[in-house]
């Protein structure tokens, strides 16, 4: 089957999305997983819904554009509520986020079952955007997916030295002058960017896999940030490409769910063979040292 896949053109266009999408979320995940504030993506993903479902139950169409608007309203929204409570109350980071997601996420769950029991058909499919549909993408979202992505990495390298000091010494980049207000509300909206674009395929449960999977395995093989970006944004197109192979290839099984999953498996499998922090090199080394002593 694989040779007939490969000349159907559904395929390439899915795959091309799909590789775009993991690629540019792993590159952006790289920030987040360094800042220590992963869990900014889960709930910026599960704050997408409810931004999703009012702005389908103002308009009542499906299309993507005022859907998307106003999911990417919504996640940061999330997003700076998540930021914010921590600062101005005593709750804890960790607690704010756990809070801010679950809010949004219940709120988005009574508006999608509030749409889905109107009288007129124009909801049915909207619950695709739980767990996505990678499979049903066409050539005009993955022109959309290709801007965004080429915004993200325009950005990326324009302000690298600014991302740089952000994502090590936020403290000292402020007092080198620089605008970490600004950088920290950039990189946030492109993050929120690429959640929004990002639903179709995958949904907002399992979108924010996508930004610390392939970030967290390319952090297992280097120190240096420029080639944590490259692998991960590698990591994550590798895992959109044979992910929707998989999915194509079996047959039945959704392609979303399956990217996830392969993100995931080349996580665990860098946390065991990554040569410098692999916990095989380590148990080994360790297994060594005590050999070294119990015969000497």
């Amino acid at each position: 089957m694989i040779p007939e896949l490969f000349r159907d053109p559904t395929f390439w266009t899915v795959a091309l999305g799909s590789s775009l999408l993991s690629g540019v979320a792993g590159a952006l995940g790289v920030f987040a997983v360094l800042r220590r504030e992963s869990l900014i993506g889960d709930v910026m993903s599960h704050a997408a819904l409810p931004g999703l479902v009012l702005a389908f139950l103002i308009t009542g169409s499906r299309e993507l554009p005022p859907l998307l608007l106003g999911a990417a309203l919504s996640s940061g929204i999330g997003a700076l509520l998540a930021v914010q409570i921590p600062r101005r109350s005593r709750i804890k980071p960790d607690a704010a986020l756990g809070l801010v997601l679950s809010v949004f996420f219940g709120m988005g769950m009574v508006g999608l079952t509030v749409a889905q029991q109107r009288p007129t058909a124009a909801q049915a499919g909207l619950d695709r955007f739980l767990f996505g549909q990678a499979a049903t993408m066409l050539r005009r979202d993955v022109a959309a997916i290709a801007l965004a992505a080429l915004l993200v990495l325009t950005l990326l390298i324009l302000l690298w030295k600014e991302w740089k000091l952000l994502a090590f010494d936020p403290v000292f980049a402020k007092a080198c002058g620089l605008p970490v207000g600004a950088l920290e509300v950039l990189l946030a909206a492109l993050m929120v960017l690429t959640v929004a674009i990002g639903l179709p395929a995958v949904g907002v449960v399992l979108m924010s896999a996508l930004l610390v999977a392939p970030a967290a395995a390319a952090r297992q093989w280097t120190d240096r940030l420029e080639r944590m970006v490259v692998l991960a944004g590698g990591f994550g197109a590798l895992s959109g490409g044979l992910g929707t192979l998989m999915s194509a290839g079996v047959g039945r099984l959704p392609t979303g769910p399956l990217i996830v999953l392969v993100a995931c498996g080349l996580a665990l499998l860098s946390l065991l063979i990554a040569p410098r922090r692999g916990l095989l090199r380590r148990w080994y080394l360790h297994w060594r040292k005590t050999h070294a002593r119990s015969t000497g």
